[in-house]
């Protein structure tokens, strides 16, 4: 299987680095450059890691049954995700996944309901312990982190919505990984880890209940 990257955007493609996250996207989004996959890859470089968790589990972490259909954005997730824990600085993505189109209408209307939210926790975050992040350990622990919450969504009960806490854990991570903010990152762990518990809970308490039916 081929590992070739989409050809690099030219310089003005790319967005200023000390903009505001939500700028830096909206700028990616509405202007001339490649709005693939692969795009996305070439311009935010290092950022992508924690850019494609927000897109990928970002549709799970919306309060609505997903029934299984996004359990192959899981399984991407957790791939990109164990690439971290091996110390990767740049994801590889298979190069029939790379022109992926980000820009399509539908895509575009789930990206700006996110740079909203991007938009709201940029008011009130700033950065908080940020000599933490970018280091090969707390990079690992990310991604372990990734892989737990995510595997949380993934066995979900279908239809239960249970699926929803795990993946906004891994939204909120990587947003808090994006923004430098540890306080940011530490509300997608307790929200992460809350709705596993849930699902554990939940999970005994149905067996129990049909356990007594028999």
């Amino acid at each position: 299987m081929s590992t070739q990257l989409a050809a690099p955007n030219a310089p003005h493609d790319r967005p200023d680095p000390s903009a505001p996250l939500s700028d830096q996207l909206d700028a990616w989004l509405t202007g001339d450059g490649d709005k693939t996959l692969g795009g996305l890859t070439d311009v935010f470089e290092e950022k992508t890691f924690a850019i494609l968790f927000v897109l990928l589990l970002g549709v799970s972490a919306l309060p609505i049954p997903t029934g299984g259909a996004t359990h192959v954005f899981d399984v991407i997730a957790v791939l990109t995700a164990a690439q971290l824990i091996i110390g990767r600085e740049h994801p590889w993505i298979p190069e029939r996944w790379m022109g992926l189109n980000l820009g399509g209408p539908k895509q575009q209307k789930f990206i700006s309901a996110l740079l909203k939210v991007i938009r709201w926790l940029e008011r009130f975050s700033r950065p908080r312990m940020a000599w933490v992040f970018d280091r090969r350990l707390t990079n690992a622990a990310f991604g372990l982190v990734v892989i737990a919450f995510t595997a949380g969504a993934f066995f979900a009960p279908p239809f239960s919505g249970l699926d929803t806490l795990p993946a906004l854990g891994v939204v909120l991570v990587s947003l808090g990984v994006l923004l430098e903010d540890i306080a940011i990152v530490a509300v997608g762990l307790v929200v992460g880890v809350a709705g596993i518990v849930a699902e554990i809970v939940l999970g005994k308490a149905a067996v129990n209940g049909i356990s007594k039916l028999l």
